[in-house]
């Protein structure tokens, strides 16, 4: 399988948004006030969430997307317009960061909804929700504000979370019909006929046997789900059932799809990145089985995770063996680690180096292809451009980590790019843990940054030479003495 150039898919998002905001720390002590942990908070971080997560896991496969919802507002003083609250200020520059194009509706009066979580040890201990429906909103500026933007979409999601956004989803759904766009939605609630003429709805198990019933058999359940299909007039319905996997029901025989996930960390944003690759894949041309398969991977990539997350192409591909269309490579920490994880539980070697490829020159280039040798894919980790210039001084990096890992990521002998930003990259080694480590220069094993931690995986590592009289700085004298 090759996966589809996500490119091509134009997505309109329109549902409930959400701020999710993680504290993190470490926890110690009791608190002497009340039998509760105590957390010291030496993390924050702002997440979108909600329809916004549907849309940056859209946006994470290359996909075009766009993002329509309600946000809190209050008016300008004697005025009658409405401006925008912090929680969205925050929501929209998280988006566009994420290549999501967002228009989100200010409600005067009304607050952007935020979830707060606090995290330790990668477990949630509490979570505070800051919200208030949506439903009784007047709905005519969002409507006319995907009137706006439905003709440039190839499909549509829907993301109800039950927050009043899409209190009037059949108005959104007339407005697909008429432009001939198919709408993809992750339903909510105890009643589905408001989503009724929709081209597919992506319930979980627990969502449908609220309205269904039990089931006392595939047979059975196959039959409330054809049921449920023909009330609603649906093209078809996607029923995910947690560690059982997913079933496709349509006009075709029923299409079972098992579970492929092997640890399960947090199942928060699963749904989200299910519907995120259906509709991006129904977006690239991709005939709608084919699109569950893609679905049914990335979200067993995603409940690997901690926190809402999205799924890469490099992910998806590596999980389903498939092909990326155009895919650099290039990773955070957290994607990196799973990608290896996945690799090396398919028996393949995984070979890591690191450096600040500042101006990339042949010795580069022939350290980079002995070490692909040692294995099967290779790893570099490249220094951010502070640690760079701690480490070279003022003037340095002459290109800027962007770069230098798109040059290092189209080399044949490169699969994968990381950046760091302290000045060795022990901790990213440490928790990537390579097969095999690999550094270039005059370095015994124990001088080598994470070289303890990989020996003590059972790893290997190997101290490589370079090209006798190229480097970097030799380059950049040579220019100036020319000069």
């Amino acid at each position: 399988m090759t996966l589809p150039d996500f490119s091509n898919a134009r997505i309109l998002v329109v549902g409930d948004v959400m701020l999710d905001r993680y504290f993190s720390g470490a926890t110690q002590r009791i608190s002497p006030e009340a039998p509760v942990p105590v957390v010291k908070v030496n993390n924050s971080e702002d997440r979108p969430g909600g329809a916004a997560n549907v849309a940056i896991n859209a946006a994470a496969l290359g996909a075009q997307v766009q993002l329509i919802g309600l946000c809190g507002g209050q008016y300008k003083s004697d005025t009658d317009l409405i401006q925008a609250d912090e929680a969205s200020h925050i929501l929209t520059t998280a988006l566009h960061a994420h290549d999501v194009v967002s228009h989100l509706v200010p409600v005067a009066q009304m607050e952007t909804i935020t979830k707060l979580r606090v995290m330790s040890r990668n477990q949630q201990l509490l979570r505070l929700d800051f919200e208030e429906s949506f439903a009784s909103v007047d709905k005519q500026p969002l409507i006319e504000m995907v009137n706006m933007h439905i003709a440039k979409a190839d499909v549509v999601v829907l993301s109800d979370y039950a927050k009043g956004t899409l209190s009037n989803p059949q108005a959104l759904i007339a407005l697909a019909k008429a432009h001939n766009v198919p709408v993809v939605i992750d339903p909510k609630g105890t009643d589905f006929t408001p989503y009724s003429g929709a081209t597919i709805i992506t319930p979980n198990m627990a969502e449908f046997t609220l309205i269904a019933g039990e089931a006392d058999s595939e047979a059975a359940l196959s039959a409330q789900a054809q049921t449920m299909r023909a009330e609603l007039d649906l093209s078809a319905l996607l029923l995910t059932r947690s560690e059982e996997g997913m079933s496709l029901f349509s006009d075709a025989p029923d299409y079972h799809l098992p579970a492929k996930a092997k640890e399960v960390y947090d199942v928060t944003g699963a749904g989200d990145t299910v519907v995120a690759v259906l509709a991006s894949a129904l977006g690239a041309n991709v005939a709608l089985p084919e699109a569950c398969v893609m679905a049914n991977h990335a979200a067993s990539i995603v409940v690997g995770k901690l926190g809402t997350s999205s799924v890469t192409t490099t992910e998806l591909a590596l999980s389903l063996h498939a092909k990326a269309h155009d895919d650099v490579g290039v990773m955070n920490a957290e994607q990196l680690t799973y990608t290896v994880r996945l690799l090396q539980s398919q028996g393949q070697k995984v070979v890591m180096t690191n450096g600040c490829f500042d101006i990339l020159h042949a010795g580069h280039v022939s350290y980079l292809q002995a070490a692909a040798q040692l294995g099967d894919r290779l790893i570099v980790a490249v220094n951010d451009d502070d640690s760079v210039t701690r480490l070279k001084g003022p003037g340095r990096p002459v290109n800027n980590v962007a770069r230098r890992m798109a040059v290092l990521a189209g080399l044949g002998a490169v699969d994968f790019v990381v950046p760091f930003g302290e000045d060795t990259p022990q901790s990213l080694i440490a928790e990537v843990l390579p097969d095999v480590l690999v550094k270039g220069g005059d370095y015994t094993i124990d001088e080598i940054a994470g070289g303890k931690e990989v020996l003590a995986n059972g790893g290997e590592v190997k101290v490589m030479h370079f090209e006798e009289g190229v480097s970097t700085t030799a380059i950049i004298k040579q220019i100036v003495d020319t000069q």
